[in-house]
């Protein structure tokens, strides 16, 4: 199966690019799957239905999302209704919505995807290792599914290399989100679980993690306030990760990054394109 996960979608400019450019890449790429992170897809915070509604008619399959996940506050009036839209498993017990979910091809092999967000620097949430290992327990990789795909939201990258090896041989792919900086640590563990701390942003990269520059500046020089974080409006890069694996074993055969446009150097697409 080869599946693209794009990392965190932050605004209007990596949302246009995201829609424009995904029925493309799914043509050109051959891929199976396609998993998106959109929780700073409405402004930088958060994920409306009709964001969505758009993802899924550019070629997303599921949506995972985030600590940003409740920022628009209709999302708790329809996250329970759609299964395609995934927030973080280690969520209290009630809280709106699913951390995992199963979904099947045309052709009948079946993919799981799941979120966890990591405590480390962010919001103290349930175990994630505890939450990431009774998913893993309720899919057989190779019998059950043939892909699953793990992401763990967080700002540490010792939490998430941890995460990646707790979860090696069990997971095909395991990748990183929230901190919008692709790594370059893209491998496979010895388990034969794909690895990456990071798979960056889709947005502009002339910014500060996506946000226009000026407001960081203003906090990070002068302690001072002065406005909303506001995404940035250039041309958007798109990161992300490009998955094969083995039907068979569920296990990783591949991993590459995937950049395309904008700012950062290209990677994992043909020239011309």
């Amino acid at each position: 199966m080869k599946v693209l996960y794009l990392g965190d979608i932050v605004g209007r400019s990596g949302r246009d690019a995201v829609i424009a450019r995904l029925g493309q890449l799914r043509r050109d790429l051959a891929l199976d799957f396609v998993v998106v992170n959109g929780e700073n897809a409405a402004g930088g915070f958060g994920i409306t239905a009709a964001i969505c509604s758009a993802l899924f008619d550019a070629g997303a399959d599921v949506i995972v999302t985030g600590n940003h996940v409740w920022d628009q506050r209709e999302t708790r009036s329809f996250i329970d209704q759609e299964d395609r839209l995934l927030r973080p498993a280690n969520f209290p017990p009630g809280t709106p919505g699913r951390g995992a979910g199963l979904y099947r091809l045309q052709d009948g092999r079946r993919i799981a995807v799941a979120q966890v967000m990591g405590r480390v620097f962010m919001d103290p949430l349930d175990d994630p290792f505890a939450a990431a290992d009774r998913i893993l327990k309720h899919f057989a990789l190779g019998q059950d599914v043939q892909f699953i795909l793990l992401d763990i939201h967080g700002e540490a990258s010792s939490e998430k290399m941890a995460m990646g090896h707790f979860c090696d041989g069990r997971a095909t792919l395991v990748a990183g989100t929230h901190t919008h900086v692709p790594t370059a640590d893209a491998q496979i563990l010895p388990g034969g679980t794909a690895y990456q701390s990071d798979v960056g942003m889709c947005g502009d990269y002339d910014s500060v993690i996506g946000m226009e520059k000026s407001e960081p500046l203003q906090r990070f020089t002068r302690k001072i306030s002065s406005g909303r974080f506001q995404p940035a409006l250039g041309e958007a890069t798109l990161c992300g990760v490009i998955v094969e694996s083995d039907d068979g074993t569920g296990l990783a055969r591949s991993i590459r990054p995937l950049r395309l446009g904008g700012r950062l150097a290209p990677a994992g697409y043909p020239e011309g394109k």
